[in-house]
């Protein structure tokens, strides 16, 4: 069920995106080369329990295999929910972060895609029109428009620079629980979907390949990949509608 934020909910949600953003940003001033995905992590985690909040990944899922991480680290062409660990990261690698935090209850969601070193222009490319996508897609999330009006938004920013639009896994509501309806594809669908209004909150998500949008799944059970081997990227911001427009809450 969908269900609209009082401006109070909101706010409390807005505190959790905040310490998501902080999380990405203590990420990136760390990220370099000889750092391992699992030191990473450990720093997201302290960050987010320092701040007397829980993070949002860590146990997630089916209890015969829980997200054992508070971040998802993803490389190259893993798209996202890749594990952290022991893997040191290496210069010119793609590194996909993406965190969540609870605050009293609330969840913040929030992901961006780095490169570790100067990345080639194909690349830098793929990552700002991802940027750009979620961008579009965010601007689009206005009272009276629907769902299918951010989906339009993404494809038309993505599918003119030539990237494939991973379509088997999409942005969601969120509140109360981290995944709520209603589902937001990152491309048309057919119907445009439920109307928005003011109060309703959306993680809005792009992720792009530079080949295929085709993806599978690693064996263990959660990293993503794309089929081809080509190199993805990914980013997310937690938003609520409003009467004003789109109000981003995964910011500091």
């Amino acid at each position: 069920m969908v269900t609209r934020k009082s401006r109070r909910e909101i706010d409390k949600m807005r505190t959790a995106g905040r310490l998501v953003a902080e999380v990405l940003a203590l990420v990136e001033s760390e990220l370099k080369p000889g750092v391992t995905t699992g030191h990473l992590d450990q720093l997201a985690e302290r960050h987010i329990r320092a701040a007397g909040a829980t993070p949002s990944f860590k146990g997630y899922g089916d209890r015969r295999n829980p997200f054992p991480g508070s971040l998802c680290i993803s490389i190259d062409d893993e798209v996202v929910h890749g594990i952290p660990g022991g893997r040191p990261i290496r210069e010119g690698q793609i590194v996909s972060v993406d965190a969540g935090a609870i605050v009293e209850g609330w969840h913040g969601d929030a992901a961006r895609t780095f490169v570790v070193g100067q990345p080639t222009p194909e690349v830098a490319r793929l990552v700002e029109t991802t940027r750009l996508a979620m961008m579009a897609g965010i601007g689009a999330a206005v009272p009276g428009a629907r769902i299918g009006d951010i989906s339009g938004a993404i494809e038309d920013v993505a599918r003119p620079a030539g990237f494939g639009i991973v379509r088997q896994f999409v942005g969601h509501g969120i509140g109360t629980e981290m995944h709520q309806d209603p589902q937001v594809p990152n491309y048309r669908v057919g119907p445009k979907g439920m109307e928005l209004v003011s109060g309703i909150c959306l993680a809005i998500e792009p992720m792009l390949t530079l080949g295929s949008y085709e993806v599978g799944i690693k064996p263990d059970g959660w990293t993503v990949v794309t089929r081809d081997g080509s190199l993805a990227a990914h980013f997310e911001h937690t938003i609520a509608v409003t009467e004003n427009g789109p109000e981003i809450l995964t910011t500091i």
